[in-house]
């Protein structure tokens, strides 16, 4: 493992095209090509940006949220399909690392992804948020298990969470556990006014300083105009301000830059590598001063299926072989 270079990350800042996937991908696609003449190795998006977070839901009782839960559906992101495609080609083309947080759509169902491509444009990871947070139960799936793992990239050891997820303790464990070197995290930003972007705050710098590596935290950003999109009620307006911050932290816990809380924009900085050691030295939560005598993480990493078995292909003619069904009947 290499702790002897220097990357140069960029958390984005950007105001996605509300209702437009393409829209959205576009202003993507041109974000990673100023990244990538900034010199930046590895680009960070916000949470679910494309085509946006589904700020409606925050706003709208469950059983008015229909219209806009179904324009979501319409404007997803399908994986692999035409977003990832591009979004292949611009890491390729540039030679950086992406991660993107989209609304993915399987089938009938929506999930909030993490889509992490590497810089020759390989899709490392479709990671699939744990458990949706609140108001968004009802617009997202659970994801599982083979999501919470690290990824060797182009600039080093890769995690990924989003948002709250980050107060899940066992999942960020599972992450540092192998030895995560940079941790890219996803925000919705324009939520909740300062106290939110004051908890960003506290959560991306204490996981910098207890995993002992760089965080890269992106957040998104809504203009006026479209927060009257998004709600004409002045007073839920309100709720849809603030609460943005991007910045890139050190394992010291530090910022590395000045954070970005307004506006579109693009937090750059260049993460030293041995820094990770010299924190490492001091506390390393998952080496010398952990007890694994005394505490222990169980973790499940396999990809959850509803069906166990295999179809037969109708088309050629082929006999549909039985179905084991797996019924998991344990507390």
């Amino acid at each position: 493992m290499d702790y002897a270079r220097t990357v140069r990350a960029a958390a984005v800042q950007l105001s996605p095209v509300l209702f437009s996937r393409d829209g959205t991908v576009e202003k993507v696609l041109q974000a990673i090509a100023q990244a990538a003449q900034a010199g930046a190795q590895l680009v960070v998006f916000p949470e679910t940006v494309v085509p946006y977070y589904p700020y409606f839901s925050f706003v709208q009782p469950p059983v008015l949220m229909g219209k806009e839960h179904m324009r979501l559906y319409e404007e997803a992101v399908t994986v692999p399909g035409p977003v990832t495609d591009a979004v292949s080609r611009a890491a390729r083309s540039y030679g950086v690392v992406v991660v993107l947080g989209v609304n993915e759509r399987d089938n009938g169902s929506l999930y909030n992804t993490q889509l992490v491509f590497d810089a020759d444009g390989t899709l490392l990871s479709r990671r699939r948020k744990i458990t949706p947070t609140y108001h968004e139960r009802m617009v997202w799936g659970q994801g599982d298990g083979s999501g919470l793992k690290v990824l060797d990239t182009a600039v080093g050891k890769l995690g990924a969470l989003a948002c709250w997820e980050h107060y899940n303790p066992l999942a960020r464990f599972a992450l540092m556990a192998q030895h995560e070197q940079i941790h890219c995290s996803q925000f919705p930003g324009s939520m909740v006014g300062q106290i939110f972007a004051d908890q960003i705050e506290v959560t991306i710098r204490h996981h910098a300083l207890e995993s002992g590596c760089f965080v890269v935290n992106a957040t998104a950003w809504l203009s006026p105009e479209q927060v009257q999109q998004i709600t004409p009620d002045e007073k839920l307006q309100r709720v849809l301000t603030g609460g943005c911050n991007t910045a890139i932290i050190s394992p010291e816990g530090t910022h590395l830059c000045p954070a970005i809380t307004e506006g579109e924009g693009m937090a750059i900085a260049d993460l030293d590598f041995s820094l990770i050691t010299k924190r490492k030295r001091m506390m390393d939560s998952v080496g010398h001063y952990a007890r694994p005598d005394l505490l222990q993480l169980q973790l499940n990493t396999e990809a959850r299926s509803h069906v166990v078995g295999s179809f037969g292909d109708p088309l050629q003619g082929g006999v549909t072989p039985a179905i084991e069904l797996s019924l998991l009947t344990e507390d």
